[in-house]
């Protein structure tokens, strides 16, 4: 086992359900967390150009400090790409928090709890800056509202604050039931915002969402933000698989089954996306930008195998994924980052992801043309992994829902 030796690893947490990615810890009742609570704990990181050590094959090592804690269930870390290396950890209860220069401030970048219900695998999800953020201000948000729908809202930055008067609702899309409900957004490198969407909930995907064309669950989305159609809130990219009928425009990729974290590698482009498994299999799937139309195979496919065989499993047309793992290892995945950065010179290039139930990390090699590998260990952390994020500059960090903290990730 990798523990780390920069903090205290709690008792394992492993969960029982295979099929949600909450779990009771992601929803506390308790009051929100006051001003003291909630502090920066040591220095971020600086951008650096100096690598400390080369690439290396094999397994690495790696351990987590403590950047910043006392957040009420946290699920995501983002960087606004403006220049300012501040960070925005994202409360699943409807806040969001801006970390500039070792501070947290005093007041939310954003608070809508109003507008949401959060626990399970509801609330305040996602969270993407427009690429011209330091110029117009805006960014997005991904919530499930106060009838348990997604909604893809549109804000207007003002100083250090919102305007939440500035609110656009770009897409809402409704959710049968209150799982499943993906959350990530992130911007491409084609400059379009992607919208990874679950299958809509319960188990096995009982309507058969994710493979049909005419349902926006079960899918990544992308849209043109700045091009809205006619009177329509945004705009349809024209190499968008069924521009030309067929299925929902909007539809990037599809047979996704809850598409909890993904994340775009600055280098090259190429897309990779933590799909979180039925009741066997966990996967990580990876595409570049280009490649519009895949079909990732869930329901006929969990991972590499037939869900149910006994159905028939015709795979014919369906995307393998690169890496998967079993139940023995945690229960759903969260996917992370391919490491970019100068500081951690021996995770140059690889992809870092965990899982939420285990706490376990693991990397892969992202290497063009890489075939399916198996995950290499890298840490037992002992936390609720909900997300991962990246700084300006490249370094890592993940978020743990049910203990509150934000961690940058280290080369032990």
């Amino acid at each position: 086992m990798f523990y780390s030796k920069r903090m205290t690893v709690r008792m394992l947490k492993v969960a029982t359900l295979a099929c949600c990615f909450f779990l009771a810890a992601g929803c506390s009742d308790s009051p929100s967390t006051t001003r003291s609570q909630r502090r920066v704990t040591s220095p971020l990181p600086e951008p650096s150009s100096i690598r400390e050590a080369k690439p290396i094959r094999g397994p690495v090592e790696i351990d987590l400090e403590l950047a910043a804690e006392g957040f009420d269930s946290p699920l995501a870390v983002v960087n606004a790409g403006d220049g300012s290396d501040d960070l925005f950890v994202v409360e699943q209860g409807g806040r969001i928090w801006r970390i500039s220069k070792g501070e947290i401030d005093r007041e939310p970048f954003l608070e809508i709890p109003d507008l949401i219900v959060a626990g399970g695998e509801q609330g305040l999800l996602g969270l993407a800056f427009h690429p011209d953020h330091e110029s117009n201000g805006l960014f997005y948000v991904n919530y499930t509202d106060t009838s348990g729908d997604t909604v893809i809202g549109e804000y207007q930055r003002d100083g250090n604050q919102t305007d939440v008067g500035s609110a656009r609702i770009l897409l809402h899309i409704d959710q049968p039931y209150s799982n499943h409900n993906g959350g990530n957004l992130a911007f491409g490198p084609d400059g379009y915002l992607y919208i990874g969407m679950g299958d809509g909930g319960a188990g096995g995907d009982p309507e058969k969402r994710a493979q049909n064309p005419q349902e926006l669950l079960g899918k990544m989305l992308r849209i043109d933000v700045d091009h809205a159609i006619g009177d329509g809130q945004y705009g349809i990219p024209e190499d968008n698989p069924f521009v030309g009928g067929g299925g929902r425009p909007e539809i990037w990729a599809l047979g996704m089954r809850n598409p909890w974290r993904f994340s775009f590698d600055r280098e090259g482009g190429d897309l990779w996306i933590g799909d979180v498994g039925q009741s066997a299999l966990e996967e990580v799937d990876r595409a570049s930008s280009d490649e519009a139309g895949i079909n990732w195979g869930w329901d006929v496919m969990e991972g590499t195998e037939c869900y149910e065989p006994s159905d028939g499993c015709d795979d014919k047309g369906k995307s393998p994924p690169v890496s998967q793992y079993d139940h023995s290892l945690g229960c759903a995945v969260t996917g992370g980052y391919v490491y970019r950065g100068d500081r951690q010179g021996a995770l140059s290039g690889r992809y870092i992801f965990g899982d939420y139930c285990s706490g376990l990390l693991w990397t892969l090699y992202s290497d063009p043309g890489t075939e399916f590998q198996d995950p290499m260990p890298a840490a037992q952390t002992g936390l609720s992994i909900s997300s991962f994020g990246e700084s300006e500059d490249g370094e890592i960090y993940l978020t743990d829902i049910s203990g509150g903290g934000l961690y940058h990730l280290v080369v032990r």
